[in-house]
């Protein structure tokens, strides 16, 4: 074979390299992925179970088509190989399944890329090659290094990717669960909370969110936060309480989708919470709860037991009031009304006239009114209290649409 050295093309840099230095290169494949081999566990221990388990022959196979596709590209420009192709990606995929950070396996290739060019530079020695080519050889190593790169990116982000996805299928599934209630046997939860890498907390608050939930920021919710931003019941699980680092990761991740912000709970009870939360944003859609970027469950406890139940709260206004109805419509509106303050603020009646806007004299005139028609049961406890609650009830329906 004529040396290389005698070209006369090899006084400036070649691309693609001459296609004689294919025929030099590819009987040191074998020795190469041998030294390769012992090169990269010495600097990388971590792969030496790799090297010498099971799955040996094949990362010698990748390893070897590496090598080997780039040597056929020399001597044929232009080769592709689908096998080595599917090998680089696998080796992405193997580092993504064992949590390995890329950086380590990127790492072996540039290494094996320095032991090919020192055997590159060797073999120029010997055939006394050009200081040009083994400069044009290192260039097209170190190009063809970052395709092999790239390769493994690949693999690995396919695996980051499906682990993402699975994972976060996995957690909305444990949300489901947990907000489903009653809560499940606790091996049963325990073995959930491990797959899905979530810690079970004591306690929990729960957001439910006004549908659709297109605007909230998922990247932006803090990692322990499970999500289910779909219809027609988009609502997060935040561990423990709403601090005030809660409340801002909140803040920004929403970013003004309306929500209303669960009472914290033991989570066993999260389905509770969860409920009380959804009533609160039909009780803003009806109008009797104003209507706010964001509003505390907490705020509203009274409201949400009044009207937990409406046709029984009728049925406990019907018969607390039972002494008015033989009046009409009018009169009877204004005694109830009048009624209502008067129990719920036990104001003289000067101060009942001015939240009525009327006179006080016409107060009294009302009270006399309903003394004459309640009798001994506005001075009874039990009614007094029944009578106040039925009242207010009717008060916050009767808020509908006037807010």
């Amino acid at each position: 074979m004529p040396s290389i050295a005698q070209s006369p093309e090899l006084g400036e840099p070649l691309d693609p390299l001459p296609r004689e230095f294919a025929a030099l290169m590819r009987p040191e494949i074998p020795g190469l992925v041998k030294e390769i081999g012992v090169e990269i566990e010495r600097a990388y221990p971590v792969y030496a179970h790799l090297f010498n388990g099971p799955h040996c022959d094949a990362i010698r196979q990748g390893v070897e088509q590496a090598l080997a596709a780039f040597v056929d590209r020399v001597d044929t420009p232009g080769t592709t190989s689908a096998l080595r192709d599917e090998l680089l990606r696998q080796f992405g995929r193997v580092e993504a399944y064992e949590g390995r950070d890329l950086d380590t396996l990127l790492g072996a290739y540039r290494l094996g890329a320095r032991i090919a060019l020192r055997r590159a530079k060797s073999i120029g020695r010997t055939y006394n090659l050009s200081p040009t080519l083994i400069l044009a050889f290192a260039d097209a190593l170190f190009a063809y290094v970052d395709e092999l790169e790239a390769l493994s990116r690949e693999g690995y982000a396919t695996v980051q990717t499906r682990a993402v996805s699975d994972l976060t299928a996995l957690r909305r599934k444990l949300l489901h669960l947990v907000v489903a209630g009653p809560p499940l046997p606790r091996a049963t939860i325990a073995e959930l909370c491990r797959e899905a890498s979530w810690e079970l907390p004591a306690e929990c608050t729960v957001v439910a969110l006004r549908p659709p939930a297109g605007g909230v920021v998922q990247t932006r919710l803090d990692r322990d936060v499970l999500a289910d931003l779909g219809l027609p019941h988009p609502h997060l699980l935040v561990p423990g309480p709403l601090t005030g680092e809660r409340r801002a990761m909140l803040d920004a991740a929403l970013s003004g989708t309306p929500a209303v912000l669960g009472l914290t709970v033991p989570t066993a009870q999260a389905a509770h919470s969860l409920r009380w939360s959804r009533r609160i944003l039909q009780l803003i859609d009806d109008g009797i709860v104003a209507d706010t970027p964001v509003v505390a469950c907490e705020d509203h406890l009274t409201t949400l037991w009044l009207l937990s139940d409406p046709a029984l709260m009728a049925q406990l206004a019907q018969r607390e009031l039972a002494p008015l109805d033989g009046l009409s419509g009018t009169r009877r509106e204004r005694l109830i009304e009048t009624l209502r303050v008067h129990v719920s603020t036990r104001a003289p009646a000067e101060q009942v006239g001015e939240l009525l806007g009327v006179h006080a004299q016409t107060v009294r005139y009302r009270l006399r009114n309903l003394d004459t028609h309640f009798g001994d049961r506005l001075l009874d406890p039990d009614h007094r209290f029944a009578l106040e609650a039925a009242l207010r009830s009717l008060h916050l329906h009767g808020r509908k649409h006037t807010d």
